[in-house]
C-alpha cells in the first residue's frame, strides 16, 4: 500500500465509526422518543438509517479491504450479493432523503394542510415506490451480470465485463443515475429553495415587526 491507499484506509474507517455512532444514536432517539414515532417523517428517516446502518456495516468494510487486499473478499458470489445491496441501499437512502424534503416542503409551504397532504398511508405508498425503484435496478443489473469488483472504487458495484455490452451498460448507467440520483439532486433543490423562499419571507415579516415595535417604544417612552 502506498501512502494515498493509508490515508483513504484510514478515512475509511473514520467515516465507518462515524456513520455507526450517528446513526445508531438517530436508532436510539426513534425509539425512545414517542413524538418522534407519532410524526409521518419518522418513517422516512427510520428507513434512512437502516439503509446507512446496512451500507455501513455490509459496503464500507468490504471497500476497505477491497483497499487493502485489491481484489473482493469471499469470492464473486458474495461480491455480487454486496453489488446487489450497494445499489439498492444507496439508490433508497437518496430517494428516502428526497422523500423527507417533500414531507418538510409541504409542512412549510402548506401547514394549514400538511396533515391532509402528507398521512401515514402517503408516506408508506412513497417508501413503497422507492423500495419498487431501488429494487428493480440491481435485479436487472445482477440478471444481466452487470455487477462485479471495481478495481477503481475497490468495491463490488455496477461494473461490466464484457466489451460487447458497453453500449447497453452505458444506457442503463446513464438511465439509473437520471432516476436516481440526478432525480434526487432536482426534488431537493426545488423543495429547500421553497423551503428557504418561504423562511426569508417570514424574517422580513419579523424585521418589519421588530421595527415598528422599537418605533412604538421610542414614541411611547417618556421625554424629559
Amino acid at each position: 500500500m502506498n501512502i494515498w491507499e493509508v490515508i483513504l484506509a484510514f478515512l475509511i474507517v473514520v467515516l465507518i465509526l462515524v456513520s455507526l455512532l450517528s446513526n445508531v444514536l438517530v436508532l436510539i432517539c426513534f425509539l425512545y422518543s414517542t413524538d418522534i414515532r407519532k410524526q409521518v417523517p419518522g418513517l422516512f428517516i427510520l428507513n434512512l438509517t437502516f439503509c446507512n446502518l446496512l451500507m455501513t456495516v455490509l459496503n464500507m468494510p468490504l471497500t476497505l479491504a477491497g483497499i487493502i487486499y485489491k481484489h473482493p473478499l469471499g469470492g464473486e458470489q458474495l461480491c455480487n450479493i454486496v453489488g446487489f445491496l450497494e445499489t439498492f441501499l444507496t439508490t433508497n437512502s437518496m430517494l428516502s432523503m428526497a422523500a423527507l424534503s417533500i414531507d418538510r416542503w409541504i409542512a412549510v409551504v402548506f401547514p394549514l394542510n400538511y396533515h391532509s397532504k402528507m398521512r401515514y398511508k402517503d408516506a408508506a405508498l412513497i417508501l413503497s415506490y422507492t423500495w419498487l425503484h431501488s429494487v428493480s435496478f440491481p435485479i436487472v443489473a445482477t440478471s444481466l451480470s452487470w455487477v462485479g469488483f471495481h478495481h477503481l472504487y475497490a468495491s463490488c458495484t455496477l461494473y461490466n465485463k464484457r466489451l460487447e455490452d458497453r453500449t447497453q451498460f452505458m444506457i442503463f448507467t446513464g438511465i439509473f443515475h437520471s432516476l436516481s440520483f440526478l432525480l434526487s439532486l432536482i426534488v431537493l433543490c426545488f423543495t429547500y429553495l421553497k423551503v428557504l423562499k418561504v423562511a426569508r419571507f417570514h424574517c422580513k415579516r419579523i424585521d418589519v415587526i421588530t421595527m415598528q415595535t422599537l418605533v412604538l417604544l421610542v414614541d411611547i417612552h417618556p421625554r424629559n
